[in-house]
């Protein structure tokens, strides 16, 4: 007789109420002692219904919507569904608005991405110190969107054509405290974590996207760009005259867990120079076309897209001359991007896979609308 000890498969629920699953998502783990051998997710915990309600208010009433999909990057979302509104009705934005609005985007991808590379840390098993680092860092562009549209998270500062309000006094003196700040902030990060032997080893070669699975899967952000794929939709489709700005495109060579925080840290560096290019040429003018309050836009279908702080997030708005659209979806990098967590986990310890979901860097709002 053989005295082997064979285990036998359970499942294990990560979620939906638990900090790793980064907002109420549950993930249906099959073990077989300590490895994943097959997941499972299941979302529609937060939906709302939102494309559906979008249907029945005025387009300028839906900005607000925007702000509670990826509520962790409001002006990116703002941005994304005002520019798809304007390309339906054919609306021209001011050159000082289209700067505003870059500086805007950016500084959301700084306070997005502090937000991410500090709880993936965390998920990592690191103790207190980096998350903290980062949440203060993010605190300073948070004070900024409050003084600027007088909401910290949902900012509802886009408008059609335009921003809600010019920048006020002292906007340029705290956007130059984050420009001069930051990249201590992000050197003493890279200090602390990017030789840290511990760090390393819960993750590298974890949640591994071969370049071909990446591109198959439609991910974007982040997620692609970690796994060698240098693409980006401000430089592969340039919107609000990012193409007059001097940047680069990080990217990973592994593709796991540890190439997509290092591609976070090195996409904040490229920002911030964006930022700074886009507050030193800021022109003068207005800053919003005038836009009928009941609009109107012709019959007919547009899609716009951004490069939000996750990837390609894009707005499908589709009208019948009512004052309302007739159609409103939206295409969330989060959702996407979380379609290959099976594969970035099957084979894998229990641990790994907290590591894996916390690289892909979700935003459950997004993920359910």
């Amino acid at each position: 007789m053989s005295n082997v000890i064979k285990s036998e498969p359970f499942i294990v629920n990560i979620g939906p109420q638990h900090p790793s699953t980064h907002g109420v998502f549950r993930v249906k783990a099959t073990v077989d002692g300590e490895k994943v051998i097959d997941a499972e997710m299941v979302m529609g915990y937060l939906h709302r219904s939102m494309e559906k309600l979008a249907e029945e208010r005025t387009y300028t009433q839906n900005i607000p919507f925007t702000d509670r999909t990826d509520y962790l990057s409001s002006m990116s979302n703002n941005l994304g569904y005002v520019l798809a509104v304007e390309k339906l009705a054919g609306i021209e934005v001011p050159a000082r608005g289209q700067a505003i609005r870059v500086i805007m985007a950016e500084l959301q991808r700084l306070a997005s991405h502090c937000m991410a590379v500090g709880t993936f840390v965390n998920d990592a098993g690191a103790w207190q110190t980096p998350v903290m680092w980062a949440f203060r860092e993010r605190e300073k562009i948070i004070d900024i969107f409050e003084m600027t549209s007088g909401a910290r998270l949902t900012c509802n500062y886009m408008r059609i054509g335009g921003v809600a309000f010019d920048l006020r006094p002292g906007f340029t003196e705290l956007v130059e405290k984050v420009l001069r700040e930051f990249p201590p902030f992000l050197d003493e990060m890279e200090g602390m974590l990017v030789g840290n032997e511990i760090f390393i080893a819960r993750t590298r070669g974890v949640g591994v996207l071969s370049p071909e699975l990446a591109t198959n899967a439609s991910l974007s952000g982040p997620m692609l760009r970690g796994s060698g794929i240098a693409w980006d939709i401000r430089k592969a489709d340039p919107y609000c005259g990012y193409e007059q700005y001097d940047f680069e495109i990080p990217i990973g060579y592994q593709g796991d867990a540890f190439d997509r925080f290092i591609v976070r840290l090195a996409e904040m560096r490229e920002s911030l120079k964006i930022v700074r290019q886009a507050l030193d040429g800021l022109p003068g003018g207005p800053h919003s076309t005038q836009v009928p309050l009941a609009l109107r836009p012709p019959k007919g279908e547009a899609y716009a897209r951004v490069e939000s702080s996750k990837g390609e997030l894009g707005y499908y708005v589709v009208s019948d001359e009512g004052p309302s659209p007739y159609r409103f979806h939206i295409r969330p990098p989060s959702f996407i991007n979380l379609s290959a967590l099976k594969e970035m986990t099957v084979g894998g310890t229990i641990a790994d896979a907290i590591v894996s979901l916390g690289s892909i860097d979700i935003v459950i709002g997004e993920v359910d609308r």
